[in-house]
């Protein structure tokens, strides 16, 4: 969820009845291209998932630093596109032959 493909026009020809109709769907291929980004920018314009700031804790008459995390101020990075999908090239040769001879016949 979240993320977007690319959408074309499918043509389907269809006979039934000695009649020929011609069909439009809207086709989606199974690439996603976007998504919505998981981190965040803080006040000086930094990425990250999560940002916390140092406090000073005091616990018997000890000076302790302790992170504290910090939910003000961040704005989404919003929507990041993706690197586009590369084949698999790494398949047997036989595979790639029975995928030519079953699209030529």
């Amino acid at each position: 969820m979240g993320g977007s493909s690319s959408k074309a026009l499918a043509f389907c020809l269809c006979y039934r009845g000695g009649e020929v109709r011609v069909r439009v769907r809207e086709a989606v291929t199974p690439f996603v291209f976007t998504r919505h980004g998981s981190m965040f920018y803080g006040k000086d314009r930094d990425l990250a998932h999560k940002f916390y700031e140092e406090t000073i804790v005091t616990k018997n008459r000890q000076k302790r630093a302790k992170p504290r995390q910090i939910y003000k101020n961040q704005t989404p990075q919003g929507i990041v596109r993706l690197d586009p999908p590369t084949p698999y090239t790494q398949a047997p040769e036989s595979t790639w032959i029975s995928l030519v001879l079953l699209y030529e016949v």
